[in-house]
């Protein structure tokens, strides 16, 4: 699965040692930098890279996110070593509208498109987004990924969405995602800090959900507490 990110994009915020598999001298100018010098340089490396249109996203899943049975990847309703209660097929199965889980899968933005005010190049970027059930990411809507203590819904695989656990350092509500994907999200999160260094400290000043765990600033980009978090599950996946 694609979501899987180099081990360099982890490591922005502590002493490194870079283990990514890359070309030769890819990250040359990140060697022997730690903290914000090593987001810095690998925001410069990373961030010319190549822009999908809306509608590529489609056809990049049918790679990135395709199970071995040729199936969607959906994190949403995947059940790793079970069956998932319903599957989807790639293009006959895209959305349209939704009745309910099961209907059909769409394209979520698992950092919210109204946290960045839906602009480019972050709409379209394939690392963030994922195919997912069409009713599981309406009821996700935008809030943000973290330890659910009291569920109000729960999708067939076991995804939350309620009250967050205070001990995190947020308690409105909040998303969490099943634990095997929760070290993608976190990843995905880490990487969007780092490819978009020059424009996450501005994101603070939109009135949303993302107020609850952006810092305002490039680095470390989140709050204290969500950093804490996206390292923790990141490390225990």
């Amino acid at each position: 699965m694609r979501k899987f990110l180099p081990l360099s994009f982890l490591l922005w915020l502590l002493p490194l040692f870079l283990l990514a598999q890359a070309p030769a001298g890819y990250y040359d100018a990140a060697s022997g930098k730690t903290g914000a010098a090593l987001k810095t340089a690998l925001f410069n490396i990373i961030k010319a890279h190549n822009e999908q249109s809306y509608s590529d996203l489609w056809t990049d899943f049918q790679t990135t996110d395709k199970r071995s049975d040729g199936k969607v990847w959906d994190i949403y309703s995947d059940v790793p070593g079970g069956t998932p209660a319903y599957e989807y097929t790639f293009i006959t199965d895209q959305c349209g509208n939704y009745s309910g889980e099961g209907t059909c899968y769409n394209r979520e933005h698992s950092f919210p498109k109204s946290w960045f005010n839906d602009a480019t190049p972050m709409y379209t970027d394939l690392f963030h987004l994922y195919p997912t059930d069409g009713y599981v990411n309406g009821k996700r809507s935008n809030y943000i990924y973290c330890k659910v203590l009291n569920a109000t819904w729960t999708s067939s695989n076991g995804s939350k969405l309620g009250s967050a656990d205070p001990a995190t350092g947020f308690s409105g509500t909040a998303f969490e995602p099943i634990d095997e994907y929760k070290g993608d999200l976190a990843r995905t999160y880490l990487y969007l800090a780092t490819c978009y260094e020059d424009k996450i400290a501005s994101w603070a000043s939109y009135n949303t959900e993302a107020n609850a765990i952006l810092d305002g600033d490039a680095f470390p980009a989140y709050k204290t507490w969500y950093v804490q978090l996206l390292l923790k599950w990141s490390s225990e996946d």
